[in-house]
């Protein structure tokens, strides 16, 4: 398929104890022989010094050679193993590449070319990339299992089953005049294409765990000016992510810092404090405060216990600005509060600064801090409560993530396609009326669009995009 031969560092960044510089295309095997002085035994690991098309000695290592098509990309393989020096490295790369055909790698173009070779699908290629990118034990897992296929394994199987249920239907007008082939060649089909709509929603409801797995799972730290947001977002961090001043409004942006907790990652979202401002800067800071509070899945909402008016009714505002589709927690803001009224949110609401405040009474209500009504109490400056708050949002964090080792759509195109098919297949289960014709291209479409979940048609446009994810060499 490929002409040109190309070649990359395919290990880790330099230096390092060793380099190993991949080659793979037609002209793997005159790479091998010019640099290496002759072939090694197949898959065989061989002690060789590699030298220049002059004859200048460049270093020595291991040469490793595959013949395709059962390499990683379909093609033929020549692996060197160096010294994992900047200069031996150059000096190598410059040597294979001043042999002809020969050029070095764009970013991802192994895998593409192992896709394009047959060797992986699409959906293995991505589970690839996500693996190359995890930074926590869950992401890991997610995706280990789509690169070795456990997504492919599903979507190929609705694909098997969509194309028996088009088979039955065209039976019924491609061999009608057939005895045993009639009016009958499509019993059952309808109830198949219904069992796979039904699959395949039961997948897409997993799709926000996924999400979760890829992205993390966002907490927002809304408040008040002053109210300990900052100063909690470093307690969780362990670091001073953020700057912390007694000045209202110090905080214009939203600050992130994303933590691994039990595997997931966790994206914790310091805020400007919400309030009116005249402003223009800070204002756009709220603004952003309130876009960060609905696109969360948890929102800790803190209220410092010397700012009146009292427990939960600032809260109660700032709350106001979420919208309820976050998760349901139903709490009430306050005994006094009506069902209309009840939070329709995954919040949780948190007391700071106990520490200025213990032993007192609240300023606006006249109650003790344990009768607040609020989920946490915490000091930032002590520690009181900063263990038991981030036990509760690794609790959420794993819950919402579920198992990573179950398949679940992990990227926007995959859940994307799955809707659409989804979208046709509700088409052809209600229009009953639709002649035969109608309803095998309707199933057909549906068909296209499971294809484009491994790559088996219509993704040519995306796969520059795709392969760009990996580094040079992989």
């Amino acid at each position: 398929m490929h002409s040109d031969t190309i070649a990359a560092l395919s290990s880790g960044a330099l230096p390092s104890g060793v380099a190993v510089v991949r080659v793979s295309g037609a002209k793997a095997n005159v790479a091998m022989t010019s640099l290496a002085g002759a072939m090694p035994p197949a898959r065989q690991a061989s002690l060789r010094t590699f030298r220049s098309a002059d004859g200048v000695p460049i270093d020595t290592g291991i040469a490793l050679f595959f013949d395709g098509p059962n390499t990683v990309t379909g093609e033929d393989i020549a692996e060197f193993h160096l010294h994992g020096g900047r200069a031996v490295v150059s000096a190598f790369l410059q040597a294979v590449t001043h042999i002809a055909d020969i050029r070095l790698a764009e970013a991802g173009e192994f895998t593409r070319r192992a896709f394009e070779n047959g060797r992986i699908d699409l959906t293995e290629a991505e589970g690839l990339a996500d693996l190359l990118a995890a930074e926590t034990e869950g992401q890991r897992r997610a995706a280990f299992d789509q690169a070795r296929g456990a997504l492919s394994t599903v979507y190929e199987g609705w694909m098997k089953r969509l194309t028996q249920a088009r088979a039955m239907i065209e039976a019924g007008f491609d061999f009608a005049d057939e005895d045993d082939v009639g009016e009958n060649a499509g019993a059952g089909v309808r109830q198949a294409v219904s069992e796979i709509c039904d699959d395949i929603r039961a997948h897409l409801q997993k799709a926000s765990r996924g999400e979760i797995l890829r992205s993390g799972y966002k907490v927002a730290i809304v408040g008040a000016p002053n109210a300990g947001k900052s100063s909690l977002l470093n307690a969780l961090a362990e670091r001073e992510a953020a700057i912390v001043t007694d000045v209202p409004g110090t905080t214009r942006d939203v600050i992130s810092v994303t933590l691994d907790l039990s595997g997931v990652p966790v994206v914790l979202l310091d805020t400007a404090g919400i309030r009116e401002t005249k402003d223009k800067v800070e204002a756009i800071g709220v603004g952003r405060t309130r876009a960060a509070m609905n696109e969360a899945n948890l929102v800790l909402a803190l209220e410092d216990p010397r700012d009146a008016p009292g427990p939960l009714s600032r809260l109660k505002g700032l709350l106001s600005y979420v919208k309820p589709s976050l998760g349901p927690v139903g709490q009430a803001l306050d005994d006094e509060e009506s069902e209309e009224e009840t939070l329709e949110r995954d919040v949780l609401t948190v007391r700071t600064k106990v520490d200025l405040a213990s032993g007192q009474k609240d300023p606006g209500h006249g109650k003790h801090l344990e009768e607040g009504g609020y989920d946490f109490a915490i000091s930032a400056k002590t520690g009181a409560g900063i263990s038991e708050l981030m036990e509760a949002i690794s609790e959420r964090a794993r819950t919402a993530a579920g198992d990573p080792a179950s398949s679940v759509p992990l990227r926007v195109r995959q859940r994307q396609l799955l809707e659409d098919t989804v979208r046709i297949l509700e088409e052809f289960l209600n229009d009953r009326d639709a002649p035969d014709e109608i309803a095998a291209e309707t199933l057909r479409r549906a068909s296209t669009r499971l294809g484009a979940l491994t790559g088996a048609v219509g993704v040519e446009d995306l796969l520059d995009v795709i392969f760009s994810e990996f580094c040079i060499g992989k």
